[in-house]
């Protein structure tokens, strides 16, 4: 039997993303129409923000954690959060979590390095680009990190919270990305990691001129995997 998959979710677009993701690439594993039993919880975006704002990243744990116990209560044996940004709550929570969870950049930074990718462009919103997020984890794959200018980051965040998060997708959004990932590739990077859940919703490699990581369906596919008894990344809660 394949294990029951926990989404703790905070903006509505990527986890719909995310939950779409699981449900229709499941039927690749466990075939037609299959998929994983999948619960998800979600607190309003708003309680989130009102947190990310004013800088308090244990409010924001505190929600994850209410959200995990919520899960753990209809039970789900595993936890994800297709959302980058409040991952920089997720270290000073492990220890009371009652579930593991996989982590989106570690998911993230693994398939970079399966790829040979050595430097990456970052992108999401400004809380997570000015993080540790992924340049702790894509330095521990040798990876090399490059974060937008502060007024890129400002036009990013702006375009993922006033457009992206109510399903708003604009043609000058994405000639936006379409010409930030062109100067960072002009500097060296790789690959583009779309390190917002909604950014798939407007990129991919399609449009892009750098090749994505698209960090809402390679969660999606972790989660599938580890499900289905083929472990991918996770992280534990601490004993």
């Amino acid at each position: 039997m394949s294990q029951h998959i926990g989404i703790v979710a905070c903006s509505a677009e990527g986890a719909a993303l995310c939950y779409r993701t699981i449900c229709t690439e499941g039927g690749r594993l466990l075939g037609s129409h299959a998929h994983p039993e999948v619960s998800m919880h979600t607190f309003s975006l708003g309680d989130y923000m009102s947190s990310i704002y004013r800088g308090d990243w244990n409010g924001v744990g505190d929600l994850m954690l209410a959200s995990a116990a919520k899960l753990e209560s209809v039970g789900a044996d595993f936890l994800i959060c297709p959302d980058n940004t409040v991952h920089q709550a997720l270290p000073g929570i492990l220890s009371r979590s009652p579930l593991p969870w996989l982590h989106i950049a570690e998911v993230a930074a693994a398939e970079a390095a399966s790829r040979g990718y050595r430097r990456l462009a970052l992108s999401g919103t400004r809380w997570l680009v000015d993080s540790e997020v992924y340049p702790e984890k894509l330095a521990a794959q040798g990876i090399e990190c490059m974060r937008p200018e502060i007024a890129e980051r400002d036009e990013i965040n702006r375009i993922i919270m006033d457009e992206l998060v109510y399903g708003d997708f604009r043609p000058e959004s994405i000639a936006y990305f379409q010409q930030l990932y062109a100067r960072m590739k002009n500097k060296g990077c790789d690959a583009a990691i779309l390190g917002c859940t909604e950014i798939p919703l407007i990129m991919s490699d399609a449009n892009s001129p750098l090749p994505t990581l698209d960090s809402t369906r390679l969660l999606a596919r972790a989660a599938l995997h580890r499900a289905t008894h083929d472990p991918r990344p996770q992280v534990h809660p601490r004993t």
